[in-house]
């Protein structure tokens, strides 16, 4: 257990501080924390915090002891003046004490970087994830290539290794796709459910986002009425029907389902999860909700989960719109803010939708 999210670390922590943990599982704790030295920081920071919580508890004990003393004084008006003279001095003291506990604590975990650490963890796990994915699909297509030479034409030199989805963003030609799918591409084309192919270009690709943007870079290609769809940059709700059309084979499939989780694999917060069956073709695909938004772009599938797949929030899609540098550019990419589609059936909403979204071809 190399590598887990803090909050799992603080619950393992709190067991073993307790106690409860048996004796192996402890000795796992202690050696896990001795071979991760931020793990380890993090469990003194913890211990620390919890030792002066526990100062703080002690001070609210006594104050309620003090609290139940005081009511055993006979009433007499002489001394009770001073008992309780005395006693709101007291209380004021505790207070101001306990006041003071509770900023030291929360203050030296703010200096001291807790939080911050906290939410970096998450990112940088986050990231990580996505770059141990990439390397295993990629892994698994050239085993694929590699089983495939003995049977193939050793004069074919432009042979596909990987196909997926991807989809227009202006009319003049750029289209996304996952970053996964285009990485190490010797040359890209784009089919249109037309039939009619495109050569294209990388122009900005996002590693820890799985984004790729690619420029139509092809004098046969001419420049299509605008995207009827918009890219929906708030949060979607729980349980929103959506649906999706991708390529996992050679003609357009469309697929239905619903938003299952705001958040992707393992809390991943740039990703949503989602109920709609997806293959590898799918990867790059458009998901949008009932009023022809996109919502996200489809980036991959939980292994041993039937329906359990991940989108890229649209709007981390649009930040990294804006941080391509305007020299990568062919023109400023302008995103449709008219939804041509809202009104329409489903049905005829896939009709208006399948000349803007490509089989992805890399060779």
């Amino acid at each position: 257990m190399s590598i887990m999210q803090r909050h799992e670390f603080i619950d393992w922590a709190d067991q073993y501080l307790r106690g409860e943990l048996p004796e192996d599982e402890a000795f796992a704790f202690e050696s896990f924390c001795n071979q991760n030295p931020d793990f380890a920081e993090l469990l003194e920071q913890h211990t620390s915090f919890l030792n002066q919580w526990k100062e703080t508890e002690n001070l609210n004990a006594f104050k309620k002891a003090l609290a139940q003393e005081s009511e055993k004084v006979e009433p007499i008006s002489i001394k009770k003046s001073k008992i309780i003279s005395n006693w709101n001095k007291l209380q004021i003291n505790i207070s101001v004490a306990a006041a003071v506990a509770l900023i030291s604590v929360f203050s030296s975990l703010w200096l001291t970087g807790y939080f911050s650490s906290l939410k970096k963890a998450t990112t940088d796990y986050s990231a990580l994830r996505r770059e141990v994915n990439s390397v295993k699909r990629n892994v698994n297509e050239q085993n694929k290539a590699i089983q495939n030479i003995n049977n193939k034409s050793t004069n074919d030199e432009n042979t596909i290794h990987f196909g997926a989805t991807g989809f227009m963003l202006t009319k003049d030609g750029y289209v996304v796709t996952n970053y996964h799918v285009v990485n190490g591409a010797d040359s890209i084309q784009l089919q249109n459910s037309k039939g009619q192919t495109y050569k294209a270009q990388i122009i900005h690709s996002d590693r820890e986002k799985d984004l790729a943007i690619l420029y139509i870079n092809d004098s046969n290609f001419k420049s299509l009425k605008s995207v009827p769809y918009t890219f929906k940059k708030s949060k979607s709700d729980l349980g929103e029907d959506i649906y999706t059309i991708g390529f996992p084979r050679d003609e357009a499939v469309y697929g239905q389902g619903y938003l299952s989780s705001n958040t992707g694999y393992a809390g991943d917060t740039i990703a949503y999860q989602i109920s709609i069956p997806v293959n590898p073709g799918n990867s790059g695909g458009p998901v949008l909700d009932n009023q022809g938004n996109i919502i996200g772009i489809i980036s991959g599938k939980q292994k041993g989960i039937d329906g359990a797949a991940f989108a890229i929030k649209t709007k981390e899609l649009i930040e990294t719109l804006n941080r391509i540098p305007a020299d990568s550019l062919k023109g400023n990419i302008v995103l449709n803010n008219k939804n041509n589609l809202g009104n329409l059936s489903r049905t005829e909403q896939i009709k208006r939708l399948q000349e803007y979204v490509y089989i992805v071809k890399v060779y």
